[in-house]
């Protein structure tokens, strides 16, 4: 019995000497360690947590933000083909670097700094501490040095709470205690849509503070079409008219725009009403989808784990900035919803083909981040780059096959008409505002050097 327990103990000793040590880690723990499996996996952490919570897109934006930031961030001095977003993001200055000389495990540092951040942007912590309890036991079976497995966690952890401090002063707390929006008896401006009547989601979001664009007015898109519904031959009733006839098509059209809606629904919070009974459904939202699309697009292109971490980043701060422009004009036009005219002033039994989010109309947010999105993923895999959409197939949708991310970008801008939630030129302009932002952030965000 003394030899069991003296074997046992010596085996355990030489495991203990593996792990602090070296000679006898793993000679192939750095090309084992640079999979980017585990960025890409922490990232869909982080998505199926913010379905989870139901955060809505403007605020889910900005968890995609901060937690790519940082994972960049902590990866970036490993690899010198990049460079750091210090001075080029909105006060992010002085981020934590690793001790000169010593040996550090990158992936591991970014990996841990996008879920530390992740963890404190969200509710549900306890999800993602279960994952990371589970990451960083498939890093330890890499077998790399103790000393660099610590020391990589450290700085990792360093970086995320830097950012964390940067993040804490964007003006995101102050507005959860701004007041709620108001309604009024003025025919043109937003009211509450059915079945919920939910108030209007982030009114004061255009006081954040952006991520690379000046401010949230940079970008301003022409007002919307004047509001008129008592002459049948004005603009805004042909608009309006556009909108409750656009499923008064061909059947084999019919259904095709259907799918085409559906496809990019990407409402987090859809609830459904049967007699006494309620319940929700909860799905992606659409910057969930275009980061669903940006993994997509590295796993296509076969993209190093550093080079995902610049597409993730670089799409989330498009979407990010993408909000605050969008919603800046939101709740300066304050445009009603075509389900609000349509049953108020054509036909009180109309129900568009998507559930109408509560939020003003124009610009169409969906529009304007889907091409700021596919502007910045253009700028990292180039143009006519091929892809699946299966982004939406755990919620029950068939994949979607795309010719480039802008002709993904302009599909989704159109399923916004096809879903009877806007109207023409709110998709039609926001493309175009998504691209002025887009184009801002690729222009002013260099992350290769050279």
């Amino acid at each position: 019995m003394k030899v069991f327990f003296k074997s046992h103990f010596l085996l355990l000793l030489l495991a203990l000497v593996a792990w602090t040590g070296c000679e006898n880690s793993n000679p192939n723990w750095k090309q084992e360690a640079e999979n980017p499996e585990s960025l890409h996996t922490s990232l869909k952490k982080i998505t199926d947590v913010i379905v989870h919570d139901i955060f809505s897109p403007p605020v889910a934006s900005r968890i995609y933000a901060y937690s790519t930031v940082a994972a960049y961030e902590a990866m970036v001095p490993g690899h010198p083909e990049y460079q750091s977003l210090q001075g080029q993001l909105t006060d992010l200055k002085d981020v934590p670097q690793p001790e000169a000389g010593q040996e550090y495990c990158y992936p591991l540092a970014g990996t841990k700094a996008m879920l530390v951040v992740g963890k404190a942007l969200i509710f549900s912590e306890e999800k993602i501490e279960e994952f990371e309890k589970q990451l960083l036991a498939d890093f330890q079976k890499i077998n790399m040095p103790k000393d660099v497995y610590d020391r990589s966690l450290a700085h990792g952890e360093a970086v995320a709470k830097h950012i964390l401090a940067w993040a804490d002063k964007d003006n995101y707390k102050q507005t959860r205690t701004f007041p709620k929006y108001t309604i009024d008896d003025n025919p043109s401006r937003w009211k509450p849509t059915p079945p919920d009547y939910m108030d209007a989601i982030e009114p004061h979001w255009n006081k954040i503070r952006p991520f690379v664009i000046d401010s949230s007015t940079q970008f301003l898109p022409p007002p919307p079409t004047k509001f008129d519904m008592k002459d049948k031959n004005s603009q805004f009733y042909k608009e309006a008219l556009e909108v409750y006839n656009v499923m008064n098509v061909e059947e084999a059209e019919k259904e095709e725009r259907m799918a085409v809606a559906k496809f990019w629904d990407c409402n987090p919070y859809v609830s459904h009403h049967k007699g006494h009974v309620m319940f929700a459904t909860k799905k992606i939202t659409p910057g969930g989808h275009w980061m669903g699309i940006s993994q997509i697009a590295c796993k296509t292109a076969n993209a190093d784990i550093m080079k995902s971490a610049q597409a993730y980043t670089l799409t989330a701060i498009a979407l990010a900035d993408g909000f605050i422009s969008c919603w800046d004009e939101k709740f300066r036009s304050e445009l009603i919803r075509p389900e609000t005219v349509i049953n108020t002033y054509i036909d009180p039994e109309w129900l568009p083909v998507l559930q109408t989010p509560p939020f003003p109309e124009y610009t169409s947010g969906h529009s304007v981040i889907s091409a700021a999105a596919a502007t910045a993923l253009t700028e990292v895999f180039g143009d006519n780059f091929a892809y699946t959409d299966s982004v939406e197939v755990e919620f029950g949708m068939p994949p979607r096959d795309f010719a480039s991310f802008m002709k993904a970008s302009e599909e989704a801008a159109i399923s916004r008409l096809y879903g009877g939630i806007h109207y023409s030129p709110a998709c039609f302009i926001g493309v175009e505002q998504g691209k002025k932002v887009g184009k801002f952030v690729v222009e002013n965000v260099k992350m290769n050097k050279g």
